[in-house]
């Protein structure tokens, strides 16, 4: 939470937090959500192959199955705004927890395809609430000054989780002697790359038992004395506790549980600043990030590198993905959410028309010398602009930029957006890459280069202002 603050859009208005180290794990302990949420979407990478083997399936119904986890990501996300707002955000944490683990046996035992899909799905509904309360708790129990850098946790876990599916793949591979398919521990290895998630889900359930509620959330149901209490433990006892909770009040004293139609403006049509964070949310996914992490893999065997090599590409995909969301986190709060998102955006075009010339010149299965390496220079290079910017600002924005009279209900429907843009191109890709490798990457190119007067027409900076402010 914050102290009063003027609108002049710095960061330097407040002193740093007394407890900043508390901080720093409360933040880190919600965001763990989103590694969770990395993880599960990125350690289906490891497994396309083998799925696709081991059933006889074609792309069609494979990218289904990969996709399939979105929906429940989309209902997820869409629905964590209202149950936070009844039974807290702790709670929603605990929920995703349980059903993280549960997808992860589930998906590591499956007697059949329709199988494996159900249980993605249930991990998917688990993904989306943690994309939505990650972020609003993080941003609603902040000090202002480093709010930027806090909420850039949820991401970097993101960014984390992704990598260590990753090497853990990678490891299981090597295990198995190379072969997807090939038995550890009396299970193949896909499986067991699908199964270890049960570790870190369970690591999420009992790290939100050492965190606090949401002082918002605590005096939206009465608990006036415990709101205090998590106030002065983030922001400092020297704080005036009463003004605080006043000024907390009386922004929410302004408006109502926020609920979908809150967010019309007629009917037919959102509010506008709703539409934006819709934008922000496909825009971050319509560039085709998510198959630099869902079909990587997949990806470099199909020009013609071999599947131990492709899997390290992965991995090492994942590290500048870690890398740059480094560097967003250090300048995020310096030089404001809006310049990150321009910047990435022209480094996002450059490195995705790169790419698309390389794959234009696709013989069979196998990519020229020069042309196979420009792709995966082009491909690391796409990633860290990613990761730099639209990878971190876009969560940012979406836990800033609504006012609080509508703050939960719109950030549910933004990040279900992102979801179903996810699930579009995910599902997607495939079919695509079939009919024209070099063509696909066209499309994303477009993307990349139509998100730049987008921020530039659309977007206002958020930097340094207070979450009542947005109001």
């Amino acid at each position: 939470m914050t102290s009063t603050a003027q609108a002049s859009g710095t960061d330097d208005r407040a002193p740093a937090p007394v407890h900043l180290g508390h901080i720093i794990f409360i933040a880190a302990a919600a965001a763990m959500g989103g590694f969770l949420f990395g993880y599960d979407s990125s350690v289906i990478n490891g497994a396309v192959e083998a799925i696709r083997d081991k059933y006889g399936i074609g792309s069609g119904t494979l990218a289904q199955v990969v996709a399939i986890a979105l929906i429940g990501s989309a209902i997820g996300a869409a629905t964590a705004g209202r149950i936070a707002d009844r039974i807290g955000r702790i709670r929603c944490m605990q929920i995703a927890s349980v059903l993280f683990t549960i997808s992860a046996v589930g998906s590591a035992l499956p007697f059949a395809l329709w199988e494996l899909a159900f249980w993605r799905i249930v991990g998917g509904f688990a993904i989306g609430m943690a994309s939505v309360i990650g972020p609003a708790y993080i941003a609603e129990v902040s000090p202002p000054a480093i709010r930027g850098r806090l909420a850039s946790f949820q991401q970097a876990a993101i960014v984390l989780g992704i990598a260590v599916s990753q090497l853990v793949n990678y490891g299981i591979l090597q295990g198995a002697n190379g072969d997807q398919r090939g038995k550890i521990i009396g299970l193949e290895a896909w499986q067991l790359m699908l199964g270890v998630m049960v570790v870190p889900a369970v690591v999420y359930g009992l790290l939100s038992f050492a965190i606090p509620e949401s002082p918002r959330f605590l005096l939206a149901v009465g608990r006036t004395a415990d709101a205090k209490a998590v106030l002065a433990d983030v922001e400092g006892k020297d704080i005036d506790l009463d003004a605080r909770v006043t000024e907390i009040q009386t922004a929410m004293h302004r408006e109502h549980k926020s609920k979908f139609t809150d967010l019309l403006r007629t009917r037919f049509s959102f509010l506008s600043i709703v539409w934006i964070g819709i934008g922000l949310s496909v825009f971050q996914q319509l560039v085709g990030i998510n198959v630099a992490f869902y079909y990587s893999a997949t990806l470099w065997q199909s020009v013609g590198i071999d599947p131990s090599s492709s899997f390290l590409y992965s991995f090492t995909t994942s590290i500048v993905n870690i890398i740059g969301t480094a560097i967003a986190m250090v300048f995020v709060d310096r030089i404001g959410r809006r310049p990150l998102a321009l910047i990435g955006s022209s480094g996002m075009a450059v490195a995705l028309a790169l790419e698309a010339w390389a794959f234009s010149s696709k013989h069979g299965s196998t990519l020229p010398s020069a042309q196979g390496t420009v792709a995966l220079v082009a491909a690391h290079v796409f990633v860290l602009f990613f990761a730099l910017s639209w990878g971190v600002v876009v969560w940012v924005f979406l836990g800033e930029m609504f006012p609080n009279r509508i703050r939960a209900a719109a950030l549910g429907v933004a990040a279900s957006a992102q979801w179903i843009a996810n699930w579009a191109i995910t599902a997607s890709f495939p079919t695509l890459a079939d009919w024209n490798l070099s063509g696909t990457y066209v499309i994303y190119t477009c993307f990349a280069v139509l998100s730049i007067p987008f921020v530039l027409i659309f977007v206002k900076e958020t930097k340094g202002k207070t979450l009542e402010e947005m109001g």
